[in-house]
């Protein structure tokens, strides 16, 4: 297993320059509860709809959404679509958009018709001009791409066959790139590999591959023969193939052949996963991964990405959770940074008739008096929840000195305690305002308080819950374990 977190940070050091076939995506929600008086067609009540930037525009927007940075090439017309997608564009703060303008063409355009209830997809209707972009056109793109590619760590073309990626935009970009020694991703879409000779790396899918091949693609040992002649062909080093459900297979042109099957989950929209992938291989590499750990990011990306509807993207958090096994982030998943709303926690346990406890304190140092006082509270409750001061908050409370460990340590050390079931981080220097939020049945404090000193107990008291005080074990104190570390007095 990779170390997922200092990949991220990597990838978040990377600029990938994405070229390729820009769309807007429109997703057109309703429900379908009768067939047309006019025609044997069904009657789609429209309740709602939403526009994305689409093609390899959602490429672009995975790439930002991983923390990389993207510098990205496409084409628009002299349109509405066109204005839209760049005003898109100019919000995304990680990408850079170089939007080459041709009056004579439309922006592509892309609306899907779905069934809310059902999630399916009734019809599609595309506005474009699927023909290769005019000689001026073709000049312009390939002088606004070729200045920027000694800016990037990678090269990713994003190919939908809409007439950006020509065979001249093509070559011309992949013999800069090599010449550089930069990396060409390709995300296909011609038939004919040889157009793309030169890339390091193409990812067609299935469907792509087999015609491109002449071969069935129906296991991964004959997706690996078939892809040997491919990359021949196409003079790349790797050759990465989508299956949908099946997984995806990485064919390495000196190496045997990988296979990941697919993540189980529930599939609602297949709409730019392709994307996806691409943008997560990209970012992979260019932050320096191996070829197996980029298929293995791309795979669990891939399965993020078809759970949610429309044109989506996934996150670094979404990717982790998906990737590590679940004790990896058991942990992790229990801490709420301070800001972050309770609702949904508090809301599902309530609704089960649970009863919610509440502690807090700084926890600089864990302790066995600590872990007393964490045991007894979660045996008051059935959900335990532990404020913790903020560092700046342990500053003001305990001196400059303090604390010997950040927030995020600190989290992470009473998270992992089998008694606490969130950790929730507050900048303020008591939890008045949290215990007003949280309103717990139980408010547990060692026993070297009092009642009346009891920060909340007010709060608790007033709706009829408890304020218990456990027993403190002698001779434990962090401030006497951090004096004693220092050489100072216990």
């Amino acid at each position: 297993m990779f170390d997922f977190d200092a990949l991220s940070r990597a990838i978040a050091r990377r600029t990938v320059l994405c070229v390729g076939d820009l769309m807007l995506d429109e997703f057109v929600y309703g429900e379908v509860s009768r067939i047309s008086p006019e025609a044997p067609a069904p009657v789609i009540a429209v309740q709602r709809s939403e526009t994305n930037i689409g093609g390899a525009g959602n490429v672009a927007r995975n790439i930002a959404s991983l923390g990389a940075r993207c510098i990205f090439v496409g084409l628009v017309g002299e349109d509405e679509e066109g204005a839209k997608l760049k005003a898109a564009l100019s919000k995304e703060a990680l990408i850079e958009s170089i939007l080459v303008c041709d009056p004579k063409r439309p922006t592509t355009k892309k609306v899907r018709f779905v069934s809310e209830h059902f999630s399916t997809h009734m019809l599609r209707a595309d506005w474009e001009l699927a023909v290769p972009a005019a000689d001026d056109v073709e000049q312009e793109l390939i002088d606004s791409i070729l200045p920027l590619v000694p800016r990037a760590d990678i090269v990713l073309l994003s190919d939908y066959a809409k007439g950006v990626l020509t065979p001249r935009v093509i070559r011309s970009v992949i013999d800069a790139a090599r010449k550089l020694g930069k990396s060409v991703i390709v995300d296909p879409k011609s038939v004919n590999f040889a157009m793309y000779r030169g890339a390091t790396l193409l990812t067609p899918n299935r469907k792509e591959f087999a015609e491109a091949t002449r071969s069935r693609a129906e296991t991964s040992d004959s997706i690996a023969e078939a892809a040997r002649d491919a990359m021949q062909l196409a003079d790349c080093e790797a050759m990465l193939v989508t299956q949908s459900e099946q997984g995806m297979t990485l064919v390495p042109r000196n190496g045997e052949a990988v296979h990941v099957p697919a993540h189980p989950v529930k599939v609602r929209d297949v709409s730019g996963a392709g994307d996806t992938v691409a943008a997560v291989v990209a970012a992979t590499l260019a932050a320096g991964a191996e070829w197996e750990t980029a298929l293995r990011m791309a795979n669990a990306a891939a399965a993020v990405a078809v759970s949610k509807k429309g044109t989506a993207v996934v996150s670094p958090a979404e990717l982790r959770r998906k990737i590590l096994p679940p004790a990896s982030l058991a942990a992790e998943e229990k801490i709420i940074a301070a800001g972050i709303s309770l609702d949904p926690f508090l809301s599902d346990w309530r609704r089960q008739g649970l009863r919610i406890g509440f502690t807090n304190g700084c926890f600089d140092i864990l302790h066995p008096g600590h872990v007393k006082v964490l045991t007894a509270a979660r045996g008051a409750c059935d959900r335990l929840i532990v404020g913790l001061n903020s560092d700046a908050s342990v500053k003001r409370l305990k001196g400059s000195g303090r604390p010997v460990q950040d927030e995020g340590a600190r989290a992470e050390v009473l998270a992992a305690l089998e008694a606490v079931d969130l950790v929730v981080i507050f900048e303020e220097d008591t939890p008045v305002k949290l215990i007003g939020e949280i309103r717990p049945s139980a408010l547990v404090k060692g026993g070297d308080y009092t009642r009346e000193q009891v920060v909340g107990h007010e709060i608790v008291e007033a709706i009829g819950g408890q304020v218990l005080l456990v027993e403190v074990l002698p001779g434990f104190s962090t401030t006497s374990l951090v004096n004693r570390a220092r050489g100072g007095k216990a």
